[in-house]
């Protein structure tokens, strides 16, 4: 199974398994990942959703063939749009474990989550406006909020890689763990939250992140736009010289 879920002692763990893929995401994961948010939301055997990666790789977000398709429609896809959704309606506390790669979703996700530990060699990067596109999953609205706007700026815009210790500099990873110890560290501290009173920890954590609603129409406003950005000549130039392998060529806007 490309997404691996087990639950235990309350913790229901969300596994990416495709590690021969970097953990890149298909339409069906993209469901998978739905399904066992809301799923888990409504069950009383899980009181903490977490998420982690396998053979030192978190996700390198979306699965390239996907993305082309949707490029082809011109739309971000409706299991993509399910899954930022899910994940912003959440009503259970999310923990994230990152060891290795985190590119596109595979940051902005970590934005939804809770408590979000890495290890020393993970790396952030959401190149959408390489790809002629602009950030999704509320991105353009979570990053300025806890990195502040230039930080949110240099990531979505100018495409900066972020390295751990700038991740937790920036406020979004809550610590840097050792590889071998990140899961376990990470899963303790979700233990920690399934022993809390579930209605006091549901009550807390909406005060402290505030009302979902304007995430979730930021996600929507964004995929508009994504939408018309995947049908532009920019994104064509840009998948274009990604799959032949060279830089890609823009023209200049008219003055």
């Amino acid at each position: 199974m490309a997404i691996e879920i087990t639950t235990e002692a309350g913790v229901q763990t969300i596994r990416f398994n495709r590690p021969e893929k970097k953990n890149s995401i298909t339409t069906a994961m993209y469901d998978q990942l739905s399904e066992a948010l809301r799923s888990g939301d409504h069950s009383d055997d899980v009181a903490v959703h977490m998420l982690v990666g396998r053979d030192g790789m978190f996700s390198a977000g979306n699965d390239i063939k996907d993305f082309m398709k949707f490029a082809m429609e011109g739309a971000l896809g409706e299991p993509v749009l399910g899954f930022l959704r899910a994940l912003a309606t959440a009503k259970k506390p999310i923990v994230a474990a990152v060891d290795g790669l985190a590119i596109g979703v595979g940051t902005t996700l970590l934005f939804h989550c809770d408590l979000v530990y890495a290890s020393p060699r993970s790396t952030f990067h959401t190149p959408f406006l390489d790809l002629g596109l602009v950030p999704e999953a509320a991105s353009s609205l979570l990053f300025p909020r806890v990195m502040g706007y230039q930080r949110a700026f240099e990531m979505l815009c100018l495409g900066q890689k972020f390295s751990a210790e700038r991740a937790m500099a920036a406020g979004f990873v809550n610590e840097i763990v050792e590889s071998d110890d990140l899961e376990p560290y990470a899963r303790q501290a979700a233990l920690q939250l399934a022993t809390k009173p579930p209605e006091a920890l549901a009550m807390a954590r909406q005060l402290v992140r505030g009302a979902c609603e304007d995430a979730c129409t930021r996600i929507d406003e964004e995929a508009v736009l994504f939408a018309d950005r995947l049908r532009s000549a920019e994104a064509r130039e840009a998948f274009t010289a990604f799959l032949e392998k060279r830089p890609a060529s823009f023209q200049k806007p008219r003055t």
